[in-house]
Formats: structure tokens, sequence, C-alpha cells
């Protein structure tokens, strides 16, 4: 009985769970390939707030004064 047994219960392949058993430096890797991309995500999406122009905000409005439309007059 290994480490990764678990991962057959979810479906994972015989061979799949044997490899992770074995070298169990993939599982900590996969964990940290993806904090990483989830990270990287966060600091794209910082940036790009910080760096929209004032009229690219949305703005708050008040009350029952939506205009709606982008015509002009």
């Amino acid at each position: 009985m290994g480490q990764f047994d678990f991962f057959s219960k979810i479906g994972a392949t015989d061979k799949a769970v044997a490899v992770l058993n074995d070298q169990p430096e993939l599982f900590t890797t996969l964990l940290l390939v993806l904090i990483g991309l989830a990270a990287e995500g966060g600091i794209i999406a910082a940036i790009h707030y910080c760096t929209l122009k004032p009229e690219q905000k949305k703005k708050k409005t008040k009350g029952g004064d939506d205009k709606k439309g982008g015509g002009r007059k």
C-alpha cells in the first residue's frame, strides 16, 4: 500500500499511481507548478487593474441614476 493510493479512488490508473509511489517528487513538482501559475495569474490581474486609466474604471452610480445606451446626442 503506497502513499498515493487514494488517487486510484478518484480515477487515476494503476500505472499513474505506481509512478507517483515510485517518484513522489513528481507530485510535489506538480503542486508547485500549479501554485506558481495561480500566483502568476493573480499578479497579472493586479497589474492589469492597477494600470487601468481612470476613464476605463467603472464608476459607481447613485440611486436610480442609471443611464443606459451609448448613443451621442
